[in-house]
């Protein structure tokens, strides 16, 4: 009897093992029943669609870019590309469309430049987002979403300072596949939108000339109208924008590009410091008249150089025409000094004037500054003062200081931008204007610097008697309409190497055009900018 119930006792301990081993599974399966079902279910879900799903993007086309006249400066070519699906790689686009079902086809987008390097620095071009860019928004147009990987956004120019207006935002359109990757049928699909176009005030076949004006060589040339309408923007090596996309071959030319010690990527007219030269000495004119240094009857009796005794030693300055030549202009007033460019009657207004008040009209023409052009990549210029000097130099300012200035030489540095504007002020009765390449049916930004009309009256009628005979604007001696002009050869550091500047507007009483030509240690701006110039004037005014 004993040993039975020592047996029934242990069978009964074992039963109770058993069944809550059994009890544990149990529960352990519905647990994990729960959390496969109601916990992560909705996540399998997901996942199960996600395997028999596709995304396919569609890219939307970036907008394009058109001169005045409704000509394509920038636009795209559809691509059409085949869509196989494929169980393993999900799917993927291929060139080869022949025999292919309507619905295997989506439409891809290929940038095209049509002036290519004619029009390089004002469209600018395209290229991939890099690391830091990938998954970023663009905080001036959040609405188009992240940048994903792959995406082409504006690098230069336009394409990058409107890249929020031309950027499109993309579609896309689910396919569902079976377990063998073939498609079934579409779910859903939203339409890419595309970006918007933009109107310049570009003069198509004036940009191309203004390009083929300064072919092989280095410099600017801009073109615009009194209110800022930049007509033609041109610098000098450009490089070909449609390479940035494409072959292998494509790449190795960028290489080269990047490595050009001539730097073509670089936009001298908006991104270029230089000496300005002569093209300075109407603002030094204007700035003694309007402080009140000089009026219309002032004269100076010019000997050819001026002499400064100072206890450091004597400084003689000379005038171009005394250097050249050897020659003496005598007696002058100021529209005889701006028609002749008399460097010593400059350097005596400037003395009259004094650096201080010289500076404060560099400013208000908005040398010291950029211009505001919507292009990206532009800087302001260098206005040297006794200040700047002592801080930056730790020296002091000399009188020979002031002279240099008057005459745009110096530490004094400007952009072909700001030259054209200042020009511009003169021509439209003293307002400096933001400008403008894209046309956007606005009125023209402008700040008026509240000039004499008198003042504006003697500069006008001194840059006239440059392009007029015995002027130092000989190109137009010839020309009608009249055009008032400034000559510029600024001495650079370089020895013998002089900057070649022409600007002028035109017609001189009601203009049409201002135009501004810098060719890089071109030599003289007479005679290397000035028939640049000529020709300029010739296509405008012929067309």
């Amino acid at each position: 009897m004993e040993s039975f119930s020592g047996y029934q006792g242990t069978q009964s301990w074992l039963s109770w093992f058993y069944r809550g081993i059994l009890i544990l599974g149990i529960l352990f399966l519905l647990g994990r029943t729960f959390e496969l079902t109601i916990i992560k279910g909705r996540y399998y879900r997901d996942l199960s669609e996600g395997n028999r799903i596709r995304i396919i993007a569609l890219p939307a086309p970036r907008g394009r870019i058109m001169a005045r006249g409704g000509e394509i400066l920038v636009g795209n070519r559809e691509i059409k590309k085949r869509i196989i699906f494929d169980p393993q790689t999900g799917f993927e686009k291929i060139d080869e469309i022949k025999d292919a079902n309507p619905e295997e086809i989506v439409a891809e987008y290929e940038r095209y430049y049509n002036l290519g390097e004619k029009a390089a620095h004002l469209t600018g071009y395209l290229g991939e987002v890099n690391e830091n860019e990938v998954d970023k928004v663009n905080p001036e147009c959040p609405e188009k979403g992240p940048r994903e990987n792959g995406n082409l956004i504006g690098r230069s120019g336009l394409e990058e300072f409107y890249d929020c207006l031309l950027r499109g935002t993309d579609g896309e359109e689910l396919i569902e596949v079976d377990t063998k990757g073939r498609k079934i049928r579409v779910l859903g699909k939203k339409e890419p939108v595309a970006g918007s176009d933009l109107k310049t005030n570009i003069s198509y076949d004036l940009q191309e000339k203004v390009a083929e004006l300064l072919k092989d060589k280095k410099g600017g040339i801009i073109v615009s109208d009194p209110q800022g309408q930049i007509l033609a923007l041109y610098s000098s090596p450009s490089f070909d924008p449609n390479l940035f996309l494409g072959s292998q071959s494509n790449k190795d030319k960028v290489a080269e590009i990047l490595k050009d010690g001539n730097f073509p990527l670089l936009n001298r007219t908006i991104g270029g410091q230089f000496h300005p030269g002569s093209i300075f000495k109407p603002l030094i004119a204007l700035a003694s008249l309007e402080e009140g240094k000089i009026d219309a009857s002032y004269t100076f009796n010019d000997q050819g150089q001026i002499e400064i005794k100072t206890p450091y030693g004597n400084f003689i300055y000379n005038n171009w025409y005394f250097t050249q030549y050897g020659g003496r202009e005598g007696t002058i007033n100021l529209i005889r000094a701006l028609a002749r460019s008399t460097d010593t009657f400059f350097y005596t207004i400037g003395e009259l004037t004094g650096i201080d008040n010289l500076v404060k009209w560099a400013k208000k023409f908005g040398f010291d500054k950029d211009s505001g052009i919507d292009l990206s990549g532009e800087i302001g210029g260098l206005v040297p003062s006794p200040e700047w000097k002592k801080k930056v130099k730790n020296e002091d300012w000399f009188l020979g200081n002031t002279y240099n200035f008057s005459i745009g030489q110096g530490e004094l540095a400007v952009t072909p931008i700001e030259i054209n504007r200042y020009v511009a002020a003169i021509a439209n009765g003293g307002k400096i204007c933001t400008p403008q390449i894209i046309n956007k049916g606005e009125t023209p930004k402008c700040t008026d610097l509240k000039i004499e009309k008198g003042n504006l009256d003697l500069i006008k009628k001194g840059m006239t008697g440059a392009c007029s005979a015995g002027g130092t604007g000989f190109t137009f001696f010839d020309f009608s309409p009249q055009v008032a002009c400034k000559t510029g050869t600024a001495e650079t550091n370089e020895d013998g190497k002089t900057h070649a500047w022409f600007t002028f507007f035109a017609p001189n009483d009601l203009p049409e055009i201002v135009t501004t030509v810098l060719v890089e240690r071109g030599g003289e701006g007479s005679k290397v900018a000035g028939p640049i110039a000529r020709e300029i004037a010739d296509f405008w005014f012929k067309k």
